[in-house]
């Protein structure tokens, strides 16, 4: 259920939902603000993250929100597998998966990328939306549900972030991951889609690491930027369309990818 509030003239979505949500890379950015958004909703969520959730979880306890956290290095199968065991067995069902984590990685030409970069990128990115599909599916085919994938622009729709070509490899290859499940996953009424963001104001610079002395040189080659334009959204236009994706309202909507980038990718 969905309804419509307007304040200060604006008109402002507020997805209702009672669900049991699980979020990943959720102890900052994306992930943070979508625990907020969602249990102010009525969600309740499993937060999963390798960094420090307490204080995520502190805050919305304080608010009288139900949220659970798990530790756990989304690229490592063990840890993932433990953990959405746990979560299931706690719930008894899983309504919903918000697959979110993710790094940028090291940026540079692909001569210059080492394998050990390459594949460390694809862990984190690509690998763990799989695995988080992989252990989802068991406690969620009984009463079907929705998985929502960030992806980005990059990879997509965009293919002018010079040095990224791990990261865009990493977000093309989640996309298709998504159409594959969704027509896997249609018959126990298991929706699968993507969100494709595009600048966003979080902290995965932190998990960022350019090679300037090569980039600089492969961006003079090119004569452009390295980013496409357009102004870094908040968060919350972000999980704005993830509330959406996992809400009833979009219950005849799987196996697309959704650009939320105010056009940027366009120019």
């Amino acid at each position: 259920m969905f309804i419509f509030l307007k304040q200060k003239e604006e008109i402002q979505h507020v997805f209702s939902f009672q669900q049991k949500i699980v979020i990943t890379g959720a102890a900052s950015g994306i992930g943070k603000e979508a625990a907020i958004q969602f249990t102010e909703a009525g969600a309740e969520v499993a937060l999963l993250d390798k960094d420090d959730l307490s204080g995520v979880v502190q805050s919305l306890q304080s608010k009288g929100r139900t949220v659970f956290s798990y530790a756990a290095d989304v690229s490592n199968p063990e840890q993932m597998e433990n953990s959405f065991s746990r979560i299931a067995e706690h719930w008894g069902q899983i309504d919903g998966v918000f697959a979110n984590a993710g790094m940028n990685g090291r940026l540079a030409p692909i001569e210059d990328l080492t394998p050990e970069d390459w594949d460390l990128t694809l862990a984190v990115n690509l690998k763990s939306t799989f695995l988080s599909l992989k252990y989802a599916i068991p406690p969620m085919k009984e009463s079907g549900g929705s998985i929502v994938i960030t992806s980005s622009i990059n990879g997509n729709r965009t293919f002018s972030s010079l040095g990224m070509s791990a990261y865009s490899t990493s977000k093309a290859g989640q996309t298709a991951l998504a159409k594959m499940a969704a027509v896997e996953l249609a018959p126990y009424n298991i929706r699968v889609n993507a969100i494709c963001p595009g600048g966003v104001e979080t902290n995965i610079g932190e998990r960022t690491y350019p090679d300037e002395e090569h980039l600089q040189e492969l961006r003079a080659r090119h004569q452009k930027a390295a980013e496409p334009p357009g102004r870094n959204a908040p968060p919350e236009k972000i999980t704005n369309v993830a509330a959406f994706l996992l809400s009833d309202a979009s219950n005849h909507l799987s196996g697309t990818e959704m650009y939320i980038d105010g056009a940027s990718s366009l120019f």
